[in-house]
């Protein structure tokens, strides 16, 4: 179904028509699709623009008179084809430019009466062009709870609505028909918007899992350190009860993002977040201890010793995939620590065509971003994958976690 292109497959996506089965593979071909996924985007800017105009209404004899034009309109259909049969089907398609130019008239005319004021005219009927405003909630352990009601089989979550689990309880959300997220224990989350083109939670504390086979950045969620974009991907998300955060990729990519600090994080990597400053450096989980500890040091420490060491441990320590990472130091270290870090990378990825050193120490970025676009064939391969433990295990994460909180 889903071997050629998917463009006429877009409005049922995007109107919730596929199966869950076909949204999964309509949304695997956008990601690998440029031309799908630009129609897609273009679908996508339609809808926004549509849910900004304002809802129109016209005088009710310009409804009776566009009834009587096309009254006649049929009439002359009717003739054309029961007079024309296996004839010329120039008369039928005349009619249906004529019918096209009625359609559009009537809007125009809409918009003029719409700007007249008249206390008389008849309300339009409203058209949502936005997703069923609530997501399905699942109990697996526990009594979770939605606002002060608790759940003991299912429910719905509600824009603006809270589901709160405590220490023995867990629940799952069904986000419409583009995938599923698991709440673990003691987890507050808001659901922030369902529309057509924006997915939205918020994160306040606790722990999800996400598995998402939609498009990219279909789905969002809000933390109190940065903003999860989802590019089709899993991943879990943990936030500390300060608003610190630590994000795991299982597969696909998600985007880490506060302000102008992005950090893009693909499958076998991770990110930590910290509040006020936002997203980490991200790295490798199966990066050598001495290098993830230098990660670490340069976001944390402003100690010039010990972030020449961390520099020095980084360009002894990376391997080709690890470009993820000093790709990701280059804007947010010192001159002299870029210029380090370019050398490294260019002796483990050297820089394509118009990507210069000079260019790159001045952090340009067009070729930053060519540079990226070389650089990331190598980001994806097998990683480590994640567990069922790792996914909500505090083991280690919640030491971290204690690192990263205000003493």
């Amino acid at each position: 179904m889903f071997s050629r292109h998917v463009t006429k497959d877009i409005s049922a996506y995007c109107h919730g028509e596929l199966s869950e089965q076909g949204s999964k593979k309509f949304a695997e071909h956008i990601i690998s699709c440029v031309k799908c996924r630009t129609k897609f985007e273009e679908v996508k800017l339609g809808i926004k623009f549509a849910e900004q105009l304002p809802t129109l209404s016209a005088p009710e004899h310009l409804w009776r008179d566009l009834e009587d034009l096309l009254d006649g309109k049929n009439e002359a259909l009717a003739q054309v084809l029961t007079g024309h049969r296996g004839a010329n089907r120039r008369p039928l398609l005349a009619y249906a430019a004529s019918a096209a130019a009625v359609l559009v008239a009537a809007i125009g005319f809409a918009w003029v009466y719409s700007n007249r004021p008249s206390p008389t005219l008849p309300a339009a009927p409203q058209i949502s062009l936005t997703a069923k405003p609530s997501w399905r909630v699942n109990r697996l352990d526990g009594t979770p709870k939605i606002g002060r009601e608790k759940i003991y089989d299912n429910g719905e979550l509600k824009i603006g609505q809270v589901l709160e689990t405590d220490e023995s309880s867990r629940a799952q959300i069904a986000v419409g028909s583009i995938g599923y997220v698991d709440i673990g224990e003691n987890t507050r989350v808001k659901l922030l918007s369902t529309e057509l083109t924006e997915h939205r939670l918020e994160l306040a504390r606790g722990s999800m899992s996400a598995r998402i086979w939609a498009p990219p950045r279909l789905f969002f969620v809000n933390t109190p350190s940065g903003v999860a974009a989802d590019m089709g991907c899993a991943y879990t998300l943990d936030v500390d009860d300060f608003g610190n955060g630590f994000l795991r990729v299982t597969s696909g990519w998600v985007v880490l993002q506060l302000k102008d600090r992005e950090s893009i994080v693909p499958a076998g990597a991770v990110s930590e977040t910290r509040k006020g400053v936002g997203p980490g450096t991200p790295y490798f989980i199966d990066a050598t201890s001495a290098f993830i500890d230098a990660v670490k040091m340069l976001d944390d420490s402003d100690i010039p010793p010990m972030r020449s060491y961390a520099i020095s441990t980084l360009v002894d320590q990376a391997r080709p995939r690890d470009t993820l990472t000093l790709w990701h130091l280059l804007p947010r270290v010192n001159a002299e620590e870029r210029g380090r870090l370019y050398d490294k990378l260019a002796v483990l990825a050297p820089p394509p065509s118009g990507v210069t050193r000079d260019g790159v120490l001045q952090l340009h970025p067009q070729m930053l971003e060519t540079w990226k676009q070389a650089l990331q064939p190598t980001w994806i391969g097998s990683g480590k994958v994640f567990s069922k433990k790792d996914m909500f295990g505090k083991a280690g994460l919640s030491d971290r976690l204690k690192e990263l909180s205000p003493k």
